[in-house]
C-alpha cells in the first residue's frame, strides 16, 4: 500500500505531524507527504472553534483542487476561544480523499495561554509572534510552538498535531465503517 499525502502548509511541525501519524497509522505502507501552501481563508489568527475548523477544511479542499496526484489532502489550522476570560488554545485537523471524499477530522487537546501572551492575541498579534516577543524566540512556530515552550518540552508543536492527526485518520484506517 502507498499513501501520497499533501499538507496545506510549508511549516515543517505541520508536515512533520502529518507524516508521523500516516506512519503510525499505516506501518506498513509506503508514505509520503508533501507540503504546499494554501489559503485558510479566515482570519490569520482564528478566534473562534468554527473558524478554525474551517480554516483547516479550506486548506485541504484548495489542495484538492490545485494538487493532482495525492491520495490524501490535509489542513491543519491552529485557533484560540475565549472561555471565562482565558484565552485558550487548539487546533483543527481535516484530512480529504483524493479517490471518494471520504473527510477526516479532529481537534486538539486544549490549553490555557499565558496573559502576557493572551494580552497580544487580544491586542491583533498572531499567536506565533506574541509568543516570540514574549518568550524572546525567534520563528517559534516552524519549531516547537507555543505548546512545546510551555510544556517545557514534554509535548513538542509536532506531537500535539500528531495525536489529533491519528483521530482523524480512523475514518481512513477503518474504511468497512466509515
Amino acid at each position: 500500500a502507498r499513501w501520497r499525502a499533501c499538507v496545506g502548509s510549508s511549516n515543517p511541525t505541520k508536515i512533520s505531524a502529518v507524516r508521523e501519524a500516516l506512519v503510525a497509522c499505516f506501518p506498513d505502507a509506503e508514505i509520503e507527504v508533501d507540503g504546499k501552501s494554501a489559503p485558510s481563508g479566515v482570519a490569520d489568527q482564528p478566534m473562534t472553534d468554527a473558524e478554525t475548523r474551517a480554516g483547516a477544511e479550506n486548506r485541504a479542499r484548495f489542495l484538492a483542487t490545485h494538487e493532482k496526484g495525492y491520495d490524501l489532502y490535509a489542513g491543519l489550522e491552529g485557533g484560540i476561544v475565549e472561555e471565562e476570560g482565558k484565552l485558550i488554545c487548539f487546533a483543527w485537523m481535516f484530512v480529504l480523499s483524493a479517490k471518494d471524499g471520504k473527510v477526516g477530522s479532529a481537534r486538539t487537546a486544549t490549553f490555557e495561554l499565558p496573559e502576557k501572551v493572551a494580552k497580544l492575541v487580544r491586542e491583533g498579534v498572531e499567536l506565533g509572534e506574541a509568543d516570540d516577543r514574549v518568550f524572546d524566540r525567534t520563528d517559534s512556530k516552524r519549531k516547537g510552538g507555543t505548546v512545546g515552550y510551555l510544556s517545557k518540552g514534554v509535548v513538542s508543536r509536532t506531537e500535539y498535531y500528531r495525536h489529533a492527526m491519528v483521530m482523524a485518520l480512523i475514518p481512513f484506517m477503518n474504511e468497512e465503517l466509515y
